[in-house]
């Protein structure tokens, strides 16, 4: 049985509808690329399996438990971790300190965030607000880590980064897939980057799944007519 199982799902903002049936599954120790152009409903289907926005219709199905009517924090509880757009660090917070507010009991503790990111026990004194970007990425990666996740989910996780930086995330989630059983959903934009980690993919056009499939069966042809600018 599938880990995450969502089924013709669909959602909306207010009167206009952004979801209008998106299909994918991921079992654990899957990494799927969610994946498609810009405003075609990623981020709003990570909204409705974190429970930040209601589903409409459709099944929405994770570890045996229905989704659909449950809150944020207790879905956060059954072991789905959200890396968010926007990297959205406690500012005011140390870099120990956004860590261990998120802190569950588990295998992932301060010191394995530290070794899959040398530079977060560097700077564990220092406010979040004083990091750089790069750092901030990798913060907000631990701190969902620290919540000991069966899924975790990372919504442009390099975006806007340095490309040394950018490879420093690349190669954790590589250290993820490799050394977890953790199942990982991708948002990004960098197919060779995907290539090298993702078993699968989805891609969404206008609120909808219109193709999935292994990452080896993902055509030119594909990302051209569902990808390219």
């Amino acid at each position: 049985m599938s880990l995450l199982t969502v089924q013709g799902l669909m959602a909306s903002y207010g009167p206009s509808q952004a979801l209008f049936g998106v299909d994918l599954s991921l079992d654990e120790g899957e990494v799927l690329a969610l994946m498609g152009r810009n405003g075609m409903g990623k981020s709003t289907t990570i909204k409705v399996i974190c429970g930040m926005l209601a589903a409409s219709d459709g099944g929405l199905d994770f570890a045996g438990r229905d989704l659909r009517q449950m809150q944020s924090h207790r879905i956060a509880q059954l072991g789905v971790g959200l890396v968010p757009e926007g990297r959205r660090c406690f500012a005011p917070l140390t870099v120990e300190e956004n860590l261990t507010a998120a802190a569950r009991a588990g295998e992932w503790d301060f010191a394995k965030v530290a070794a899959l990111f040398p530079r977060l026990a560097e700077r564990r004194h220092q406010k979040a607000a004083s990091l750089s970007g790069g750092e901030q990425q990798m913060l907000a990666i631990g701190r969902a880590l620290m919540t000991n996740p069966r899924l975790l989910i990372l919504d442009e996780a390099t975006e806007g980064l340095a490309p040394v930086v950018r490879q420093e995330i690349w190669a954790a989630i590589g250290t993820l897939k490799s050394q977890t059983g953790m199942a990982i959903l991708v948002v990004d934009k960098t197919l060779k980057e995907l290539a090298q980690v993702a078993d699968k993919a989805v891609i969404l056009n206008k609120g909808e799944t219109v193709w999935s499939g292994g990452m080896q069966d993902l055509t030119p042809d594909l990302t051209d007519l569902y990808l390219g600018v």
